[in-house]
């Protein structure tokens, strides 16, 4: 295995049809079939990237920006943004394409946290990424503050040291009804 591997390395794309069995009832693509299939790609490019089966740790934010219409081509192509000792953020773009009209859309993107497993299920090193332009530094700088604001978040809402009372005023304005009980 490489020490370290190039983004281009691993890319992957993938273009499907979108059928009739893909859709809602008002001719929409499920989100929950374009989240599927970006969960399919960013494993096989991360196991692409690690030479080992990888599994989702996490996926960050995903916005839906434009509907996915029955019978456009959606691409999804998915590249290695950062690593670490044993995980791999892998940026997703996915983008439809209507047929008759050449009428490209970008659709979401998200990231994908997804960590490398050896054959008894134990986290094992992956290569480190070979940034070989700005492009990919900014994708890894963003990415390291992503971790960050993460890690934030997860210590400062942990159930056993949240005060409700702390966060009251943040509440005002919002459409919601407090009653708390004394406890």
């Amino acid at each position: 295995m490489k020490k370290f591997k190039s983004a281009e390395e691993s890319h992957v794309s993938i273009t499907e049809l979108m059928l009739p069995s893909h859709s809602n009832f008002s001719g929409k693509v499920h989100g929950g079939h374009i989240l599927n299939l970006m969960d399919q790609i960013a494993f096989a490019c991360a196991s692409k990237h690690s030479q080992h089966y990888c599994v989702t740790a996490s996926v960050n934010k995903v916005d839906f920006l434009n509907p996915i219409e029955v019978g456009e081509l959606v691409t999804l192509r998915a590249s290695i943004n950062y690593t670490g000792k044993t995980s791999m953020v892998v940026g997703v773009r996915v983008e439809s394409e209507n047929i008759t009209s050449g009428e490209k859309k970008h659709c979401n993107s998200s990231y994908f946290t997804m960590v490398a497993k050896d054959g008894n299920g134990k986290n094992v090193p992956v290569p480190g990424l070979i940034i070989k332009d700005h492009q990919g530094v900014r994708r890894f700088s963003r990415s390291l503050r992503r971790k960050e604001q993460a890690l934030k978040r997860g210590s400062k809402y942990k159930a056993e040291t949240f005060k409700a009372d702390d966060h009251l005023e943040n509440l005002t304005g919002e459409n919601v009804q407090i009653e708390l009980k004394n406890s």
